[in-house]
């Protein structure tokens, strides 16, 4: 097996009532899970990584403003096109479901634990 490019898909805003330190928390569950990924011979991708960014530079001034709900997702869905595969991690999000969603619409693995990714 190749390495492959995995999106790791959890929740970022849900169940977190906006609360940025739960958000944080959720934002490190998803590094974590990807930095075991890399060391597994893969390349990780979060949606995060490259929508926050972006969001700022547009002059988002909260989160779930118009800017913020402009690229967020979408940039979400633009990634997960163009990975190999999907990686649903954590609890409740619509917008992770959403990401398995599409990964599976476009034929791509989806996996649910990293247990199920073999290392390279």
């Amino acid at each position: 097996m190749s390495a492959l490019m995995i999106l790791v898909a959890g929740p970022y805003r849900s169940g977190t009532g906006d609360d940025p330190v739960k958000i944080a928390a959720n934002v490190r569950a998803m590094m974590d899970t990807a930095l075991e990924l890399f060391r597994a011979g893969h390349l990780p991708v979060l949606g995060e990584w490259y929508a926050l960014p972006l969001i700022e530079h547009a002059g988002s001034t909260s989160i779930g403003d118009a800017v913020f709900n402009e690229i967020f997702h979408p940039v979400a869905r633009r990634l997960v096109a163009k990975c190999d595969a999907c990686l649903r991690i954590g609890g409740p999000s619509a917008g992770a479901d959403e990401m398995v969603a599409l990964a599976r619409a476009a034929g791509r693995q989806v996996f649910f634990s990293l247990g199920e990714i073999p290392s390279i």
